[in-house]
């Protein structure tokens, strides 16, 4: 869209410079070599730019900000009346009954409690039906479920994605597709990437310097605790055979135009020509936070998490990767390496930032998805 058509949505002018001027810091600076950023509101685009390698039409891996697809592609089997969120998972998959997982409530995947984060899973065993389900009968618990709260970064989703096909009989992947993809519209959204798109996908790569021990403790602020997430991890996404298995809890692969697209879809329950996709009572609900009490363990702050996806919430928003700005019932989820994705039903606004780029300073980092958010919630205001 046009700078001067952009400003018939209401954008202030003046706010969209200072996003633009934000969002090129990097690449001007030469940390970034590529990046994209978009804005939509009322179902539409009003705003996208592609920065230095990237063009309009670049793919990039969304990592965790898939695990919003993913949930809102439960919520539909929910809606359906096929799966209770109370019901306990051994129960939909029996090979998942094993060393002490057999309690364990849908819930809890959705909240990150269910107690094995760090359960191990190969991407490429997925299409394998005998090598997943060995890994669900295989798999330990790290602590017990609902006693408290750890990121799963991949081990939840993939269970989530067993749960779909198990009640719907139908492939994750496709489900997706049929369900939410091709009604809301959705172009260059992937979740299992076709190999001829392969051409489109920015190549991922590691910037900056890593902070040490001694730069947290200088900083005064916990050191992250090593996870699955390694920088190997990341760049194995670079892989066209990773790149196709479509991993649920971080496989999405899109451009930030479609992402705020999906997130429309999820203000609206429908696309722009009024299909029905999620009823309005389906997103109260898989929208509400129902994490209590639950804390981040390395922050201490309330996760404020729904049903798969972050709600900004009053205090705190920031470090649950939201701006100042955002009001308390923005909701959506970042992923790795600075991707974010989120949507603000207070100004109609979603809003995604993608780059290749992984910054290995996650404070560098976390500042600059709040500084960016922030400067992007507040687009609306005179």
């Amino acid at each position: 869209m046009a700078e001067n058509a952009v400003l018939d949505t209401g954008v202030n002018p003046k706010k969209l410079d200072v996003l633009r001027q934000r969002a090129r810091k990097e690449i001007e600076e030469g940390l970034l070599n590529a990046a994209q950023y978009a804005i939509a509101k009322d179902g539409e685009v009003i705003w996208q730019e592609s920065l230095g390698t990237a063009r309009d039409d670049s793919l990039i891996p969304v990592f965790s900000s898939t695990k919003a697809v993913m949930s809102a592609a439960a919520w539909l089997v929910i809606q359906d009346g096929l799966l209770d969120v109370n019901e306990t998972v051994a129960d939909i998959i029996p090979e998942f009954a094993t060393n002490g997982k057999e309690s364990i409530k849908v819930v809890q995947l959705f909240l990150h409690t269910s107690g094995f984060p760090m359960a191990p899973f190969r991407p490429v065993e997925w299409d394998d039906r005998d090598s997943r389900l060995a890994r669900f009968s295989n798999w330990r618990l790290n602590w017990e479920p609902g006693s408290k709260f750890e990121y799963h970064p991949t081990s939840s989703m993939w269970v989530i994605a067993e749960i779909v096909e198990r009640k719907t009989d139908t492939d994750f992947r496709d489900f997706i597709r049929t369900r939410i993809v091709e009604p809301l519209g959705l172009q260059d959204f992937y979740v299992g990437l076709p190999s001829h798109e392969n051409d489109r996908v920015l190549t991922l790569e590691h910037v900056g310097d890593a902070l040490t021990s001694e730069d947290y403790a200088r900083l005064g602020v916990p050191e992250p605790p090593v996870t699955e997430v390694t920088e190997d991890a990341i760049l194995s996404f670079n892989q066209p055979e990773i790149r196709a298995v479509g991993v649920p809890g971080g496989g999405g692969i899109m451009t930030a135009a479609a992402m705020t697209l999906f997130y429309q879809g999820l203000l609206h329950g429908s696309a722009r020509d009024g299909e029905t996709v999620w009823t309005r009572e389906t997103l109260d609900f898989a929208l509400k936070v129902i994490s209590g009490d639950y804390v981040d363990p390395l922050m201490g702050h309330r996760v404020n998490r729904a049903l798969g996806v972050v709600v900004a919430g009053n205090e705190q928003r920031n470090f649950r990767g939201f701006g100042h700005s955002n009001s308390p019932t923005a909701f959506g989820h970042g992923g790795a390496g600075g991707q974010i994705a989120w949507a603000d039903p207070e100004t109609g606004l979603s809003f995604c930032y993608l780059t290749n780029g992984h910054d290995r300073n996650p404070m560098r980092m976390g500042s600059r998805g709040v500084s960016l958010s922030s400067k992007a919630a507040s687009l609306l205001e005179r």
